[in-house]
């Protein structure tokens, strides 16, 4: 009996034994499953954090290299602004080897600009004359000489121009090329004289308070106005092809040159100072300087329909010229 108790107590004591191993072996497993699952998750978790920050860095990268894109475009999108403002366009060659002549260009490389520092710096520009023998068919570029007062380019081939940028002009002399068309001429309010003789203008109309010296001779003139120009002294409009022209509204007048167009008649009642009045070979049929005591010059020869010309009593004119047919009288109706 002792011994069978004694058996089964220990029969007991290995089952608890056994049942005890293995509790504590599953707590092993367990735990060794646990863990790997926590490394595992960890492995995980640490991969996904990395590539966070892997892309993260990427998108800022990419970030940055489009500022540095974009900041680069504008700053060279800046230096060409600047480049172009800093230069004037001088398409035509003539002209800039002229200026570079003159000392105007400082870079002295013909390339199609002038600085725009070398053409503020110019007040005097005389581009009569050429060493090279050539023509300046092309003045664009003259706009950015802003601070011209004198302008000189006759004996070229010059179409157009447009002066409406050079306001502090007071002299432009353009003789001698083949303008058809200038603009710009109401904006000189400095303008004293004017010459756009032997060109192929058709018509001549601005307005202009300061200009004295108009000519204009050897044109196609149709149509001629100046409006405003209470300090014209000298028109000059010989060879042309004008059939009227109104000369009332220049006050200080003292030239008029006319001869060689179409006139037929011409009003002078309000032209008290002229003193020089050529007149020949037009279509007059009458004429009265009766108003013009202080003619000294008048030509009026050469017009085949005007045999009398009315002058005042006692009217003294010291050079005239006359064609065979015609006479001074101060009655013409007789």
């Amino acid at each position: 009996m002792k011994d069978n108790t004694l058996a089964s107590g220990s029969t007991g004591m290995t089952d608890k034994s056994s049942t005890a191993e293995q509790l504590k072996r599953q707590r092993h497993f367990f735990r060794i499953v646990t863990s790997r699952k926590r490394n595992k998750q960890w492995k995980v978790e640490r991969k996904l954090k990395s590539d966070f920050i892997a892309g993260a860095k990427f998108l800022r990268n990419i970030f940055i290299l489009l500022c540095a894109i974009v900041i680069a475009s504008c700053t060279k999108d800046d230096e060409h602004t600047d480049t172009i403002n800093d230069f004037v366009t001088i398409p035509d060659n003539q002209f800039e080897s002229m200026l570079i002549e003159q000392n105007i260009d400082s870079d002295g490389v013909v390339n199609q600009k002038i600085s725009k520092t070398d053409a503020l710096d110019a007040t005097h520009l005389d581009l009569h004359y050429s060493a090279s023998g050539m023509y300046i068919e092309d003045l664009t570029g003259i706009e950015g000489f802003t601070n011209l007062t004198f302008l000189s380019a006759s004996s070229h081939l010059i179409e157009d121009i447009d002066l409406s940028h050079n306001t502090l002009l007071d002299t432009v002399l353009l003789q001698a090329n083949e303008i058809h068309s200038i603009q710009g001429l109401s904006n000189l309010s400095n303008l004293k004289k004017l010459d756009l003789s032997w060109n192929l203008l058709d018509s001549l109309s601005f307005k202009n308070e300061s200009i004295e010296i108009l000519l204009a001779s050897n044109n196609l003139l149709e149509f001629f106005e100046v409006e405003n120009a209470d300090k014209l002294k000298s028109i000059i409009l010989t060879s042309n092809k004008l059939s009227t022209v109104n000369i009332g509204t220049y006050p200080l007048l003292e030239t008029l040159l006319l001869s060689d167009n179409l006139l037929q008649s011409i009003d002078l009642e309000q032209s008290g100072n002229l003193s020089y009045l050529f007149i020949s070979g037009n279509s007059l049929a009458e004429l009265s300087v009766s108003s013009n005591q202080n003619l000294v010059d008048l030509r009026v020869d050469r017009n085949p329909d005007l045999s009398c010309i009315h002058i005042g009593n006692n009217q003294e004119i010291p050079t005239v010229s006359l064609s065979e047919y015609q006479e001074l009288s101060t009655n013409c109706n007789e």
